[in-house]
Parts: structure tokens; C-alpha cells; sequence
């Protein structure tokens, strides 16, 4: 089997999986939109007379054959492959004959993958957009069963004033609408179809770029074919990018919750279900679930940072280095649509134990009212009320 730039060498065995990596593994992820690409690729190549009707229709079969496959575990990329693209490439020309040579005519294995990522991205993005929307959803049903019990409000870890579970509760649903805000924003920039750009330089075609862009769902064609290839790692990286916000929301709000189930306070109630246990202390009840959630960002974080700098020092064009963001993009999504996942269920579990936050609403926590209210009612100064209210809670009165 010759790969799709095989010459009259064979290559070393050794070099040749050491090249390949992990991508086989990645690309059985995004086959699916290699496969919607090449469709949309071959109708174009009939438009302008590339393709005969026949030709079109048996590679139209074959895309067809292989996505059947594919859903039924049959279709695999071998590491002789090396990628999806050969792996489709390879199927059609051993099915259907000469009419699978020419589906390659008129692009890059380089703008191949660019359109598969993109399309997957883009998708993505609408998946953790429905998943924002449903956690929101679950997050105001809590706040309405809820939402009235009083809750203290902490700074630097400790008691400071007065809030409530709505209070709380509704925090979390605002970042959500803020992500969701730059979630959009980056799928209006990464919304542009690469297909058709080659190797990063155009292609001596004419090419109906217009075509694949809209039959691929895209706002527009990517315009210039350097920027194109230039543009890999920088669009994966501002969609982690918006992914580690989402997660470092959910970090904080994990952080919130460890310590309102702390037993001892025990404002939040975890369902037993929700904890897993210790193997040497019986009494454990572990958040576990929490501690993952919280740690999620930080992996994330870790594939942002990966995807941003793998390209920092590259000139123009393609580079074999940016095979290692594709595993780190992907990666960072399924981080991201697990914690939103895991936190809808984590709402729906949770309840509120009213009497422990009753009981912690100490006076303290009213401090700040008692000088306000001494400013509106007398009218001095605030810094005055304020060392008035500071002397009677340090000098309690006695009994």
C-alpha cells in the first residue's frame, strides 16, 4: 500500500510510527467531517468539469460505504495509512477504480484536516452551547427550590456578609451567559472554509470555493490560503481558550461547594451516591466528584497552553509540529462538555440544609448593615459608624 506521497522508497518502519503518533486514534474522531468534506469537494470538482457524472456518483458510493462502515466498527485507519485522508483515499481507489485517484485533485492533506477540524470545532461549540443551556436551566430550578435560604458570604475564608443560595446559585448561571457570549464570538471568527487552499499557497484550479463553503455550512471561504494554514493552532487555541473560562467558573464553583458540604458546616447537602468512600477509613465520604470537577480547568489550561505554543516560533506555512494540537484540542473539548455534563447532574442531586444555614447567620455577618443603617438613621459619617459597630462586636455584651 503507498501512501499518498510515496515515491519509489519504502519508509522506515520505525520513523513511520513515530511520524504517525497517535493520529490514526484522533482521526477516527473527525473521519465523520473528512467524510462531509470530500462529498462536498466532489460535487464541486463536477461543477467545473473535474468529475464525469459517473465518476461523481461511484465516489458519492464510496464516501457513502465508508461512513456505513465506520457507524458498524468496520473501518479502521492503519497505521500504513497514516491519517484519515489516505485511509479514504486508499478505500475509494481499491473500490471504485480511477474515479477515487481524482478526489484528491484540487487539495492538500493540509486544508483536508483544516476543514475537518473547523467543522468539528463548529460543531463542538453548538454541543457545549445546548449543554450551557441545559446546566443553566438546572442551575435556576435549584435557586427556585432553594433560592430564599439564607447563606453567609465569605471573604478571604471567612464569614463576612449576609447572602443567600438564590445569590449564589445565580452567580454561576451569569458566568454561564458570559461564556456562552464568548463561545459565540469565537465561532463567528473560526466560521470560514479552508477547503480549497492546498497546501497553504491556493491551488492553479478554478476551484468553486463559494460552493464548498455553503455546502458545508460555512459563513464564508477562507480568503487567504498563508493565513489559512497560519490560522491552525490559533483558532483551536481561542476555542480552549473560551473553554477554560467555562472551566475555571466550574473550578471556583466545585471550590464553593467542597467547602459548603464540609462536615461541620454542612450548608450543602452531596448525596451519598455522589461521594466515593476511603479504602483504609470507614468513615469517609470523600468529594471526589468536586475535586475532579475542580481539577478539569487545570487540564484544560495545560491543552490551551500546548495548542497556543506549538506554532510560537514557526515560519509561515505547514509544519508536522502541529499534529501535537490536534489531541490537545480535542482532549480540551471533551474536558469541557464532561464538567458541564457532570455538573447538570451534580444540581440535580444537591439540596440545601435550611437549619445549618439558619443557624450559621451569626451577627457578625451584619456588621455592615448595622453601620449603614446607623448612617441613615443618624447621619454620620461612615467611617464613624463603622469604628462605632467594630467596637460593639469586639466588646460583646455581658450576660
Amino acid at each position: 500500500m503507498k501512501r499518498l506521497w510515496q515515491k519509489d522508497s519504502t519508509p522506515d518502519s520505525i520513523v513511520e510510527r513515530y511520524t504517525v503518533g497517535r493520529d490514526p486514534e484522533w482521526d477516527m474522531l473527525l473521519i465523520p467531517y473528512d467524510l462531509k468534506a470530500s462529498a462536498a469537494h466532489a460535487r464541486m470538482l463536477r461543477s467545473i468539469g473535474i468529475l464525469n457524472p459517473e465518476e461523481l456518483s461511484s465516489i458519492l458510493q464510496g464516501l457513502d460505504e465508508i461512513r456505513s462502515a465506520l457507524d458498524e466498527g468496520r473501518f479502521h485507519i492503519r497505521i500504513e495509512d497514516e491519517d484519515m485522508h489516505t485511509a479514504i483515499e486508499n478505500y475509494l481507489v481499491d473500490n471504485i477504480g480511477d474515479a477515487g485517484k481524482k478526489i484528491h485533485t484540487g487539495r492538500s492533506r493540509n486544508d483536508q484536516v483544516l476543514t475537518a477540524l473547523r467543522l468539528y470545532m463548529k460543531d463542538s461549540i453548538q454541543t457545549l452551547l445546548k449543554d450551557m443551556d441545559v446546566l443553566s436551566a438546572r442551575m435556576n430550578s435549584f435557586s427556585q427550590r432553594f433560592g430564599s435560604i439564607p447563606l453567609p458570604g465569605y471573604t478571604h475564608t471567612r464569614k463576612a456578609m449576609p447572602s443567600s443560595v438564590a445569590l449564589w446559585t445565580q452567580a454561576w448561571i451569569e458566568a454561564l451567559a458570559d461564556n456562552r457570549r464568548l463561545l459565540l464570538t469565537v465561532a463567528e471568527i473560526i466560521d470560514s472554509n479552508p477547503l480549497g487552499t492546498g497546501a497553504g499557497y491556493g491551488v492553479p484550479l478554478p476551484l468553486n470555493r463559494r460552493m464548498t463553503a455553503e455546502e458545508l455550512g460555512f459563513a464564508r471561504p477562507e480568503p487567504n490560503p498563508i493565513y489559512t494554514q497560519n490560522s491552525r493552532s490559533k483558532f483551536e487555541g481561542l476555542l480552549l481558550h473560551a473553554c477554560t473560562h467555562i472551566l475555571s467558573d466550574m473550578n471556583r464553583m466545585a471550590s464553593d461547594l467542597i467547602l459548603f458540604t464540609l462536615p461541620g458546616l454542612d450548608y450543602f447537602i452531596l448525596p451519598e451516591s455522589f461521594t466515593t468512600g476511603s479504602s483504609i477509613m470507614p468513615q469517609k465520604m470523600n468529594p471526589d466528584l468536586l475535586e475532579i470537577l475542580r481539577g478539569s480547568y487545570h487540564s484544560a489550561l495545560a491543552a490551551e497552553l500546548q495548542v497556543r505554543n506549538q506554532t510560537i516560533g514557526l515560519i509561515s506555512g505547514y509544519h508536522r509540529d502541529v499534529q501535537h494540537t490536534k489531541g490537545a484540542l480535542i482532549e480540551g473539548l471533551q474536558r469541557t462538555a464532561d464538567a458541564l455534563m457532570i455538573s447538570t447532574h451534580l444540581f440535580g442531586g444537591l439540596s440545601v440544609n435550611e437549619a445549618a444555614c439558619r443557624q450559621a447567620m451569626t451577627v457578625e455577618l451584619f456588621a455592615a448593615e448595622k453601620a449603614y443603617s446607623i448612617v441613615l438613621e443618624q447621619g454620620i459619617p461612615f467611617r464613624d459608624a463603622y469604628r462605632r459597630v467594630a467596637e460593639i462586636i469586639r466588646t460583646p455584651e455581658k450576660p
